[in-house]
């Protein structure tokens, strides 16, 4: 089933190319990115123009038809040897992370884990046909065939973990699959592609790099039949509309403002697992705690125990020994978060650790880092409360009533993820709910 090469050579990560129809694919343009710890010059990628987009979806259309034949077992058995691949070379795509990402290697080796991981067990779902009612005369069934081309537009914070969660489930099902990498982070989804092409056969598994236009080129295109996206809720609400002129199908996982509720008999050793949920990767993680409200009776000790907490954490270059923390992924990114720094300074609420500023340097002379920093029970309707902050600040808002808290809590328009940190299961549940 493998396309080309031998399925025991590593590929390399020195040069990086577009993958259409099982074949390297060059363009006339090429862009680079930086490394978000470094400031240094990542190597060029591919910027796709719009017929690069119809050679790839023509590719696709033709291979979903034979692929989506191919035994089911025989996906799986295909999916689960190109886990094994991207396994044999963990530590390579790790590398990559750090430089067109900034994770500290171990979080990086952690990201590209955690795609394996998706590939395989995404490789162990079967979907049985569902019988409703069945006799001589007749028979009432349901059952799900591939969709065919299938377009995933994936984000910068975790490069390879979500697009192998893509990868496989579309592939599983018989689907072709085009990835659209984050303009901030090509690099390991083209060679995430590169390495498919000896396990796939041609045009099941592309992969496009290109600049801002590429993402609505894929989205209004008539020859592709879904589109996965995660991403930010302003982005999301253009891919839905723009699915929506071909009727599409759509699946969108936006940011996320969750709320952690810390109730008086919260267990105190939990707190390093908080203050670790609420700064994992600077904060760049959806689902990371963005907003703490706790109990008026434990406050202080909480707001102490998260801060000392805090103050162990280390920024620096992923590739420096202990390093915790990395910097935000990206120039405009750094640049909303700064923004965000400046309002709550000129809103003059209390820093209790951290600061308003960036880190001397930085996006000059160092990479794009801010102190972690957390707000002292700042107004419900300030910006660090009501925004998805995406980065390591972090507001700590005090209880006292929980009709009250859990109203909030609500209060917002982002959804996701919530969580209550309780000894009393039975009572966290019903908070929960």
């Amino acid at each position: 089933m493998a396309a080309n090469g031998s399925v025991n050579d590593a590929i390399g990560f020195d040069t990086f190319h577009n993958i259409v129809d099982g074949k390297i694919s060059d363009t006339v343009e090429t862009r680079y990115t930086v490394n978000p710890s470094t400031l240094e010059k990542n190597p060029d990628t591919p910027v796709s123009t719009l017929e690069d987009v119809d050679k790839a979806v023509e590719a696709a259309k033709k291979a979903a038809k034979s692929w989506g034949q191919v035994p089911w077992s025989d996906r799986k058995k295909a999916i689960e040897a190109y886990a094994t691949a991207v396994e044999a070379q963990l530590d390579d795509f790790a590398r990559m992370v750090v430089k067109e990402q900034g994770k500290p290697f171990p979080k990086a080796r952690a990201d590209v884990a955690i795609g394996v991981q998706h590939l395989r067990e995404f490789a162990q779902f079967t979907i049985p046909e569902e019988v409703f009612e069945k006799s001589d005369a007749h028979r009432v069934y349901t059952r799900y065939v591939p969709i065919g081309v299938v377009g995933a537009i994936i984000p910068w914070n975790y490069p390879v973990a979500v697009a192998c969660g893509k990868i496989a489930p579309a592939l599983l099902t018989g689907n072709a699959l085009i990835l659209k990498p984050s303009p901030f982070t090509p690099y390991c989804s083209l060679k995430l592609a590169e390495l498919g092409q000896r396990f796939f056969p041609p045009g099941v598994l592309q992969c496009l790099s290109g600049n801002d236009d590429l993402g609505p080129w894929l989205t209004e295109h008539p020859g592709i039949g879904k589109i996965t996206f995660m991403g930010p809720i302003a982005a999301g609400k253009k891919v839905m509309e723009s699915c929506g002129r071909t009727l599409k199908r759509v699946v969108l996982e936006l940011g996320g403002n969750d709320a952690a509720v810390v109730c008086p008999d919260y267990d105190p050793a939990a707190l390093p697992l908080i203050a670790g949920l609420s700064f994992e990767n600077a904060g760049q993680i959806c689902a990371c705690i963005k907003r703490l409200y706790v109990h008026e009776d434990v406050y202080d000790s909480v707001l102490a125990g998260i801060v000392e907490n805090v103050k162990k954490l280390k920024i620096g270059d992923g590739f420096e020994e202990g390093v915790t923390t990395p910097p935000v992924g990206n120039r405009a990114h750094f640049e909303r978060i700064r923004d965000l720094l400046a309002d709550i300074e000129k809103s003059q609420l209390k820093i209790t650790v951290g600061s308003t500023k960036p880190v001397e340097g930085a996006g000059e002379t160092t990479g794009f880092f801010f102190t972690p920093t957390i707000v002292e029970n700042p107004p419900d309707d300030s910006r660090i409360v009501t925004e998805e902050q995406f980065g390591p600040v972090l507001p700590i808002l005090r209880w006292r009533d929980e009709e009250d808290v859990i109203r909030r809590v609500n209060d917002t328009r982002f959804g996701l993820g919530a969580s209550v940190w309780t000894r009393d299961m039975a009572k966290g549940e019903q908070r929960d709910g």
